[in-house]
């Protein structure tokens, strides 16, 4: 376990992970078939594989998060450091 404190954005990037890497298992069982020579899955399994996306979308906006997150509290610190 590590001590550091989450930061905003951390629950994103995480979830963003979990919801990838399910899409990317999906597109690996849709695309298994065409390799084994078996009947395709049906369209839903299609479906499940935009996850992919959908997770990439979902970690980049906490990584964004956490850079807003950085920039805002060094912008805090210049502004006290400036304020001495």
């Amino acid at each position: 376990m590590s001590n550091e404190t989450p930061r905003a954005g951390d629950l994103l990037v995480r979830v963003g992970a979990i919801v990838f890497l399910v899409g990317a298992v999906a597109t690996l069982a849709t695309v298994a078939p065409l390799f084994l020579g078996v009947d395709p899955l049906p369209p839903a399994a299609y479906f499940v594989c935009m996850l992919m996306g959908v997770g990439f979308l979902v970690a980049g906006a906490g990584v964004l998060r956490s850079i807003a997150e950085q920039r805002r509290h060094a912008r805090e610190a210049a502004g006290s450091v400036a304020a001495r």
